[in-house]
């Protein structure tokens, strides 16, 4: 669910469009058009989306192509700033991996074009499991696959992950997400990270919760931290599928280093709360924890070591996250002032429960 791009002229972004276009075909603007110009609202709140067909002659044909752009939002909802300059680079450099990702066409860091700096990337056809409504419950998972399909979608996402975690990433030139000012290693530098989303967004004394997890998360860092790609936001929900098939790897814009057994409690921690956290059964089908986590460390040859701690990371992180929907949701006017989803949500919930099973 989201509420940007509610206020947008589609029109008028069509004309900044056309012109920005122009001398990067080498076509006028007016032999230029965007059709099917759409800014949906369901592609989350962290960034803004506008999807549009793209029609120009070429070599003496009309020549047409699916296009993504992802735009900088104006108002930070989600995350203190905000940064597709870097998710434009990460998909860039995997562009040419086993991981399949959409194909940058350009990245435009003017703010004039459209008021915000933007990238744009190929459409990549297919479906993507929904957060909303959730997966377990409602949607073309549930309603039009079988259970072998489910459990080879569920897999074969998996797998995609685990190729994220298989890269050399000093290679490729990752090296570019590290922040040595916020600490000695990934895990301080993300810890100090999340340390200042709290104060920045959110009122310590409303969220008992995060704030029992973050001094956790400080107190019992793993002393083994091994490094690899991470991608950040790893779910079902940020990829596409082309029958069985994940033909796209989505969301980089949490993509940083550290241990990549954070990707796969992320994975888990997202489900468990689309499912528990709602008071959902899983979907028939759908593999365990437990099966998941030995798929995984067969994959990668890696060990699922201190699963528990990076489960309660990415709980905190959700948390968190859903705090700041909630905050906005009572700025826009969605719910009322006293109503309590900031701070009791799926993720909220599944948070506390893990917490008690430590």
């Amino acid at each position: 669910m989201a509420f940007a791009d509610e206020e947008r002229d589609l029109d008028q972004t069509a004309a900044q469009l056309r012109a920005w276009l122009a001398p990067k075909l080498s076509v006028p603007a007016e032999e230029i058009s965007i059709e099917d110009l759409d800014a949906p609202l369901s592609t989350g709140f962290s960034s803004d989306t506008l999807l549009f067909d793209l029609v120009y002659p070429k070599g003496g044909a009309e020549h047409r192509e699916g296009l993504v752009a992802r735009l900088e939002p104006e108002e930070y909802v989600m995350f203190p700033y905000y940064d597709v300059a870097a998710q434009a680079k990460a998909l860039q450099l995997l562009e040419h991996t086993d991981v399949p990702v959409p194909t940058v066409r350009w990245l435009e860091a003017d703010k004039s074009v459209l008021g915000v700096p933007f990238y744009v990337m190929t459409r990549v056809e297919g479906r993507i499991p929904t957060d909303n409504p959730p997966m377990h419950d409602e949607g073309w998972l549930a309603e039009e696959t079988t259970e072998a399909e489910r459990e080879a979608i569920w897999w074969n996402g998996l797998e995609a992950m685990c190729k994220v975690h298989r890269l050399d990433w000093k290679a490729l030139g990752f090296d570019f997400l590290a922040e040595p000012k916020r600490g000695d290693n990934p895990l301080d530098q993300q810890l100090d990270y999340w340390q200042e989303y709290f104060r920045w967004g959110m009122e310590a004394s409303r969220h008992p919760d995060i704030s029992k997890a973050l001094e956790y998360l400080e107190g019992n860092k793993p002393p083994d931290q091994p490094v690899a790609l991470c991608w950040g936001d790893s779910r079902l929900a940020n990829q596409i599928f082309d029958g069985v098939e994940c033909v796209a790897v989505l969301d980089w814009e949490m993509a940083r280093l550290g241990d990549p057994v954070q990707d796969l409690a992320w994975w888990l921690a997202s489900d468990r709360c689309f499912s528990e956290g709602l008071e959902l059964e899983r979907l028939a089908g759908v593999p365990s924890k437990e099966e998941t986590i030995a798929r995984w460390e067969e994959s990668t040859g890696r060990k699922a070591t201190h699963f528990d701690y990076y489960t309660i990371l990415a709980l905190t992180r959700f948390s968190m996250n859903m705090a700041r929907v909630g905050q906005y949701m009572k700025k826009i006017e969605i719910i009322d002032e006293e109503n309590e989803f900031d701070y009791e949500n799926l993720a909220s919930i599944t948070l506390r429960r893990a917490l008690s099973e430590l």
